[in-house]
């Protein structure tokens, strides 16, 4: 009996490991809101810190996107850029800016979720392991590059523009250096890649699957980080009802929007960093700047950066260190680049 009691605890503890390592960031968000509720008046409404708003957007972007992952629109797009390609260099130009373009409209983290996988097949086909780490490298890059032009290219930006109202134009417009900037440094990094002549090999035809189609599209939608927005909204709110905290957060924050999104973002990623100072501060630009260059720098920056880390790593576990390296020496290059942008024209 208590050997049965004991096998069944040792289960549920690895199995609660095992849930805290595949959903780290809404683990903790549950966490840290569960904590902050016994710090307020137990009547306090919490099912009004939520943005409803915030979450019905973003669960509708995220069905739309499945319904088109589904329908395999986005495999049959990359296939016809990549059948253009005749060197590693272009092969290599086409994968990254597939992620820039694609990221504009379903996301930086789907865009990754998507062609990252299709990224690591075509490059092991043509025998390029050692194009592998910078091309995934630079594919996160883009895509948190890319999402930065509309505001529903990223939770992030998602959350922004639902809490501040600011116009479309004005997004685009405030971030519009920093795209370009960001640009440009890709692009002077393809020069880095061997333009070597290659082969592609023939890929099986792409078929459209009808069965269980919508089961496989809610199923698909990632619903814990739906419920990881509304752990966050609660643990804002809290903080905003404690008054030492409140008065503390506001002091720091205000005034030092964008260097607080970018310090926060590289501790708590960009998503909490978003929620977090939007409810100390009214400057929405700043934070939106702040948020989105704070995206580069280390892997815990932007979920896109731990997305793309754990594909590789689940294929090639021999290249982890390698990428860790790689990656965060060039994001916080350019992190630096945008940062003295920032500063040469505050």
């Amino acid at each position: 009996m208590q050997t049965n009691l004991f096998d069944t605890m040792t289960g549920f503890v690895d199995k609660a490991i095992n849930f805290f390592k595949d959903e780290t960031v809404f683990s903790i968000s549950l966490i840290l809101a569960i904590i902050s509720c016994f710090f307020v008046k137990p009547n306090a409404n919490y099912f009004n810190y939520i943005n409803w708003d915030t979450i019905i957007l973003l669960l509708i972007i995220m069905i739309i996107v499945e319904v088109l992952k589904n329908l395999a629109i986005f495999e049959i797009l990359v296939r016809k850029l990549l059948n253009m390609t005749k060197n590693t260099r272009g092969l290599v130009f086409v994968l990254v800016f597939t992620c820039f373009f694609s990221s504009i409209f379903i996301t930086n983290d789907v865009s990754l979720i998507i062609f990252v996988p299709f990224s690591i097949l075509a490059l092991k086909r043509i025998d390029r392991w050692d194009l592998m780490v910078f091309s995934v490298s630079l594919q996160t890059i883009a895509a948190n590059v890319g999402c930065m032009i509309l505001p529903i290219g990223a939770p992030h930006n998602i959350v922004m523009y639902t809490l501040s109202n600011i116009s479309f134009t004005s997004f685009f417009s405030v971030l519009l250096p920093y795209i370009i900037l960001s640009v440009i440094f890709l692009l002077i990094l393809m020069f880095f890649v061997p333009k070597d002549n290659i082969k592609l090999p023939d890929f099986v035809n792409v078929s459209f699957n009808r069965n269980n189609f919508f089961k496989r599209v809610f199923l698909g939608v990632d619903y814990y980080l739906l419920l990881t927005f509304i752990a966050l909204f609660v643990l804002i709110g809290n903080l905003e009802n404690i008054s030492f905290l409140n008065s503390l957060f506001r002091h720091w924050i205000v005034g030092n929007e964008v260097i607080c999104g970018v310090v926060s973002s590289q501790i708590i990623s960009n998503v909490p960093s978003a929620m977090l100072l939007s409810g100390f501060s009214a400057n929405y630009e700043a934070i939106v700047v702040g948020i989105n260059i704070g995206g580069f720098g280390t892997l815990i920056a932007s979920m896109a950066n731990l997305i793309s880390f754990k594909i590789l790593v689940r294929e090639y576990g021999e290249f982890k260190i390698r990428y860790f390296i790689i990656f965060t020496v060039l994001n916080l290059v350019l992190l630096i680049i945008l940062l003295g942008y920032y500063f040469l024209t505050i």
